[in-house]
C-alpha cells in the first residue's frame, strides 16, 4: 500500500491571485502555477506518495495519461520538471449535466471513495479548493484557498494527515 495524494488543479496549482498576473500565459494554454506545483513536488518527495488526479482535467489525458490538449501538456511537463508524475485518475461518476454546470463537486467524494474501494491505500489527501460534501473525505482534505492555490501550509497540513506527524 502506497500514501495516495488525490489531486485538484483549479485552486491548487493555480489561483485567481496567480490568473491575475499571467493573462499572457493563459492565452498560451499556461494555465498552472509552476511555484505551487514545485510545493507539490517537495509533498510528494517528503512522502513519496503517488498523484491521482481528481479534477475535471483528467479528462484532457487519455488512458495512459498522454496529454490531449496544450493545457494538459503544460501541466504534465510542469509536473515532470519538479520530479512529479501522475499515476492515475478517479473514475467518472458526472452525468451530461453536471459537466453542463460543471458541478463537478457533487460526485468527487464518490470518484475517490470508488477509487479507494478498488486500490486500498495505507494514507490519502485530498487536495481541492471546493467543499466536497462527504464526512470521511473532510477527515482527509486539505481545502486550498482558490484565491492563492497551494501553500505551504496546506503541504504541511498534507503531511500531518499522510503521515500522522
Amino acid at each position: 500500500m502506497s500514501n495516495v495524494i488525490f489531486l485538484d488543479v483549479d485552486g491548487v496549482l493555480n489561483s485567481k491571485f496567480w490568473d491575475n498576473d499571467h493573462q499572457r500565459e493563459i492565452s498560451n494554454g499556461k494555465y498552472i502555477d509552476s511555484e505551487a506545483v514545485k510545493l507539490l513536488g517537495s509533498l510528494v518527495k517528503r512522502t513519496n506518495a503517488k498523484i491521482i488526479l481528481h479534477s475535471g482535467w483528467r479528462f484532457w489525458f487519455d488512458e495512459t495519461m498522454k496529454p490531449l490538449r496544450t493545457e494538459a501538456d503544460f501541466l504534465a511537463n510542469t509536473m515532470k520538471e519538479a520530479g512529479i508524475t501522475i499515476a492515475g485518475v478517479t473514475p467518472d461518476l458526472t452525468t451530461e449535466e453536471i459537466r453542463k454546470t460543471r458541478k463537478f463537486s457533487l460526485v468527487k467524494a464518490d470518484e475517490i471513495l470508488l477509487w479507494l474501494k478498488d486500490n486500498p491505500s495505507a494514507n490519502w489527501v485530498v487536495l481541492d479548493d471546493l467543499e466536497l460534501h462527504n464526512s470521511e473525505i473532510e477527515k482527509h482534505q486539505v481545502k486550498t484557498d482558490a484565491e492563492v492555490g497551494l501553500t505551504t501550509k496546506d503541504v504541511e497540513k498534507a503531511i500531518t494527515i499522510l503521515l500522522g506527524n
